[in-house]
């Protein structure tokens, strides 16, 4: 603010109040406190708001570290003296391999099929398995093999205490006995036998190892060896049942098959009794599987060899007709040799016909013998010509011999053939259930041969042998309870940190209110009043009000605000004792300063000073009845006067908004180095932010771990839109050893010789 000196009204006096002429330009301060309120509720860049700020939740878990240590402690101790009650359990194993049902493919191949098995794998198969492990009757068979009862099972174990104090709340109803085979079942033997069964299955796991076929059977129980035995006897029944329900299966179809086949051979044989009696009764000679009759045979005969008889007349006539001889008929007579010899003898005479005369004797001789062999050659030609005659008169009778037969035949065959239409009806029936039962007897023989040589798809790979105990396990119950307890701690913290909305930190103030820290005010100490940390001037209260004085006086261009307001958010926020630690200390710096009671609603500053309430005060100066001097009444200590609230009035407001709160201020300044004004909170009441607006610099005083962050953001709101020129915020009541950031807040004085108060140092940490 300006030192100017400013004209006093000469009609007031020169104790009454002129009006002030404000020297700054106020639409731009208007423009930047506006501003400051808009960025004041900016939302954070997505930068900043993913930001992963490691130091924030470490200084969160500092805070919190007594929380997380205690839930921690409670939780382990909770788990050791669970772990102390847990009765010991020991587990056994039993390894089992499960393929699946063998399918049997029939791959065609000459003469018969081959049996090939199949070996793909369903997963849902052995799922399935898995489930009939779990099952109930599976139960009751490991039960009945080891003659298990509830007083059998109720001495595996002494109850833990736990059990005991469960039995206490809920007891369980005693079943002794064991039901007798073929009784009749009771209400008290099914409830023994379902006790048994159930605690049979609630110690029973089934696992898969991954991508196999084998599965772990393993079962849990207070005792190693009945472990032991139920893991081995659970394996073992089960194979037993799965060969029993195989069994079943085919004794079930065998049985089926059964009763097919004599039905279907009571058809069979109804069908041909009925066959052959038709048969008789028409007089059918069947002669084949086709159903054909003996005259239809004999037709189809006949035909056949009228057609050859055909044949050969036709042949026998077309020799005869021509003269003509056969091939056979000449191979079996002597006229090729005939001929031969004719040749020879012809050849010879031509030769000597060369040399001799045909007169000549030798000549003569060859001629007669080639005549002699003319003579024979033409016997033999008739003797065959004979013989293609009667071949051909023979071929004729022949033949129709055979077409009176085929006619004969003919007529007979149509009249059977109208009777045989009904005979192929009752044939094919014959046919049909002859072949439904050769089916199903054959699908008899391979059930039998295959249920004698079935193989069991499930087998025991390796036997329990021994069990191992597996809780409790104190280590690992320990590291549990350990690293739980760290778990729901710390989400314990980071819950009640969330819900914290106070400002807590300096941190705090600069990031959610924009604002400076001119200092840090450390809690006073339990037992320990704030006026005697104030009267001590080594007291680390003391001298952060020094480090705060020291930081107003670099707030501004021209040094610390002539005019100085102490505000806060809301009531009992320590607002009153900042205002008079300040000008206590501005006093001790040689400065006149004037401390004025600005909360006409509920003044204390009074009782801070150990005054009295006085008739006359700032409602009289400010309501024109009294004057400046009149109202100034010294506090008790050097440097330092006070105005005090005086009559409180019906409306503080009204008083507070004229034109003589500026007057005072601006004679105060005149005859004063600094005034500083204990002001009301800001929310609720128009009062803060008048006075704001009056003076040349506003402190928010921040109440930490009590002060919320809406509460501080509205009140800053409203100051900068009354155009208060807020200098900074101070944090009161801050603990650092509660502080979840750590900021080490430290106040130390440095002494020369003579014991001459030293520079006060602050330290941060």
């Amino acid at each position: 603010m300006t030192d100017d000196k400013l004209p006093v009204d000469p009609a007031q006096g020169g104790d009454r109040l002129p009006a002030r002429q404000d020297p700054v330009d106020q639409r731009a301060l208007a423009f930047a406190h506006g501003r400051g309120v808009l960025s004041l509720f900016e939302e954070p860049s997505e930068d900043e708001a993913n930001e992963f700020d490691l130091r924030k939740y470490w200084h969160i878990l500092l805070k919190w570290r007594w929380l997380v240590i205690s839930i921690a402690a409670a939780v382990t101790a909770l788990a050791l003296v669970n772990t102390l009650m847990t009765t010991p359990m020991y587990a056994a194993q039993t390894l089992v391999q499960i393929d699946n049902k063998t399918a049997e493919l029939t791959i065609a191949a000459a003469g018969g099929g081959q049996v090939a098995p199949d070996y793909s794998w369903d997963d849902e198969y052995l799922q399935t398995q898995l489930e009939l492990l779990k099952s109930r009757s599976l139960a009751e068979r490991v039960a009945t093999r080891l003659n298990l009862d509830q007083t059998a099972l109720d001495r595996l174990e002494a109850p833990s205490l736990s059990s005991r104090l469960l039995g206490l709340i809920r007891p369980r109803p005693a079943l002794t006995g064991t039901a007798k085979p073929g009784a009749v079942p009771t209400a008290q033997s099914n409830a023994i036998r379902d006790a048994v069964a159930a605690e049979v299955n609630g110690g029973l796991s089934a696992t898969r190892v991954e991508n196999t076929r084998l599965v772990w059977i393993r079962y849990d129980s207070p005792s190693p060896d009945f472990a032991v035995r139920v893991a081995n006897a659970i394996a073992e029944e089960f194979i037993a049942s799965n060969q029993d329900q195989n069994s079943g299966r085919s004794n079930f179809a065998r049985d089926y098959l059964e009763r097919q086949l004599a039905e279907t051979k009571a058809k069979l044989e109804a069908s041909e009794r009925k066959l052959v009696e038709y048969a008789r009764a028409q007089g059918l000679t069947i002669t084949d599987d086709e159903g054909r009759t003996l005259a239809l045979e004999s037709l189809t005969q006949l035909s056949a060899a009228l057609a050859q008889a055909q044949q050969a007349r036709i042949r026998a006539q077309a020799r005869y007709r021509n003269n003509a001889t056969s091939t056979e008929q000449l191979t079996a007579s002597a006229i090729g040799p005939l001929q031969q010899q004719r040749a020879v003898l012809m050849a010879q005479y031509q030769q000597k016909l060369a040399t001799f005369k045909p007169d000549y004797p030798e000549m003569v001789q060859l001629r007669q013998q080639i005549d002699e062999i003319d003579k024979q050659i033409a016997a033999e030609r008739g003797r065959i010509g004979g013989s293609v005659k009667a071949e051909y008169d023979a071929a004729a009778a022949e033949e129709a011999a055979l077409t009176e037969q085929v006619e004969r035949l003919r007529t007979q065959a149509f009249v059977a053939s109208s009777s045989s239409i009904e005979y192929n009806i009752l044939k094919r029936d014959v046919d049909t259930n002859r072949q439904l039962y050769d089916g199903l007897l054959q699908r008899y023989k391979e059930l039998g041969a295959t249920s004698a040589a079935e193989a069991n798809n499930i087998r025991i790979i390796d036997p329990a042998d021994g069990a191992g105990r597996f809780k409790p396990n104190v280590r690992q119950d320990l590291i549990r309870g350990v690293l739980f307890g760290l778990l729901l701690g710390v989400l314990a913290a980071f819950l009640l940190e969330y819900l914290d909305d106070t400002l807590k930190s300096p941190h705090d103030i600069e990031q959610k209110l924009k604002l400076a820290v001119l200092g840090v005010v450390p809690k006073v100490k339990e037992g320990r009043r704030v006026a005697e940390a104030a009267a001590d001037a080594h007291s680390g209260f003391s001298e952060a009000y020094r480090s705060v004085r020291a930081a107003l006086q670099f707030s501004t261009d021209h040094g610390v605000p002539r005019t100085l307001l102490v505000t806060s958010p809301g009531p009992g926020e320590g607002k009153s004792t900042a205002a008079l630690a300040l000008a206590r200390n501005f006093a001790r710096l040689g400065k006149s300063v004037l401390l004025v009671e600005g909360d006409l609603r509920n003044p204390s500053l009074h009782r801070t000073l150990g005054l009295k309430a006085a008739a006359t005060g700032l409602s009289g100066l400010l309501s024109g009845s009294d004057a400046l001097t009149s109202v100034i009444q010294p506090s008790g200590e050097d440097g330092l006067q006070v105005i005090l609230a005086g009559p409180l009035p019906p409306n503080p407001a009204e008083l507070l908004s004229g034109s003589k709160l500026v007057s005072m201020l601006t004679v105060a300044i005149e005859r004063f180095d600094q005034v500083i004004i204990d002001g009301p909170p800001v929310l609720g009441l128009a009062d803060a932010p008048i006075l704001a607006n009056s003076a040349d610099g506003t402190v928010l005083i921040i109440d930490a771990g009590k002060t919320k962050i809406r509460t501080a953001q509205i009140a800053l709101k409203r100051l900068l839109a009354a155009r208060a020129r807020v200098v900074g915020a101070l944090l009161s009541r801050y603990d650092a050893q509660k502080s979840a950031y750590g900021y080490g807040y430290g106040y130390n004085y440095d002494y020369g010789s003579g014991g001459r108060e030293g520079t006060p140092k602050l330290t941060r940490g």
